[in-house]
């Protein structure tokens, strides 16, 4: 028998919440009111059994991918995959580094098929995985730093734009991180490929070797962690401005490789007060108004 989530309504009545261990989920739908039902009930039947589907095969999940072959048998495992198939070769990456985005996507799959829905998105602990139909558009916040709700920009993706997915990394938050950025957001065609990009891109923005960089392997934070003893950053002290040009410009450079390949569909790279974009367009400064709050919740992940 399937263990069964929490599904709930919030306050609000228009947002979704589904959560069954760490995966919390914040889902809204726009449409006929007998289409919202629908795909509100397909994504809760999607998510009731997803956690124990990942758990199956969780040890071969904490393996470095193979760039080629995949063993994995599930449906969202394989999604997992397949977003970071394209940076096996050349960097280690194992398909945790997409299953937030990979799940956002899956039951926005669900909810689709189930349902004709104006606009949509699915929020996975900020990755988010997004459905867009005619002049319907979507707000989001560029935020400082993953660990932090403050929002220092928002972009606007329009239903005629590419980006379907969205996602952040960086060395705060609930994740480890190989790199030094205090946040890397990537739009991308899904979520799962934005969240593996933003892994990748995220590790590049980096000083090695610098003495004011601390770090530690990542298993002596977390025995489990996909990343074995590999050193992640724990903290960054003090580091010169020309530092800190140099770290943007090598997660820049990689950012570009990812644009050109037709992986990402633009980035924002934020270290230390300093933000560079790299093909995003739509980007505003302000302050994103109370009712996308959902958006930029940074909650938990597999």
């Amino acid at each position: 028998m399937k263990r069964l989530p929490q599904i709930a309504l919030l306050p609000d009545g228009k947002r979704l919440h589904l959560q069954d261990g760490p995966i919390d989920l914040i889902i809204e739908a726009s449409g006929e009111v007998a289409d919202v039902r629908a795909a509100y009930q397909a994504a809760a039947n999607r998510f009731t059994g997803l956690l124990d589907e990942l758990c199956a095969e969780l040890v071969e999940l904490r393996l470095a991918a193979d760039p080629v072959r995949c063993k994995l048998e599930g449906v969202v495992a394989r999604r997992m995959h397949a977003a970071v198939a394209p940076f096996a070769a050349e960097h280690f990456i194992t398909p945790m580094a997409a299953v937030a985005g990979s799940v956002a996507e899956e039951i926005l799959g669900a909810m689709l098929g189930a349902a004709r829905l104006d606009r949509a998105y699915v929020n996975n602990g900020g990755d988010i995985a997004l459905h867009l139909t005619g002049g319907a558009q979507f707000t989001i916040g560029l935020i400082d730093r993953p660990d932090h709700h403050g929002v220092m920009q928002t972009i606007n993706i329009e239903s005629g734009d590419g980006a379907r997915g969205i996602a952040t990394s960086g060395r705060h938050g609930r994740s480890f991180s190989l790199g030094i950025a205090d946040a890397v957001t990537v739009l991308a065609r899904t979520a799962s490929q934005a969240d593996a990009a933003a892994t990748i891109i995220a590790n590049a923005v980096d000083l090695p070797g610098h003495p004011a960089i601390a770090r530690c392997p990542a298993n002596e934070l977390q025995p489990d962690s996909d990343l074995g003893a590999r050193p992640v950053t724990r903290d960054v002290g003090a580091i010169r401005g020309s530092e800190i040009d140099e770290a943007l410009r090598a997660g820049v450079s990689r950012a570009q490789q990812l644009l050109a390949a037709g992986l990402i569909e633009g980035s924002a790279l934020r270290l230390l007060g300093e933000t560079v974009l790299v093909g995003a367009t739509g980007i505003k400064a302000g302050v994103l108004p109370a009712f996308h709050a959902s958006a930029l919740e940074r909650i938990a992940h597999v």
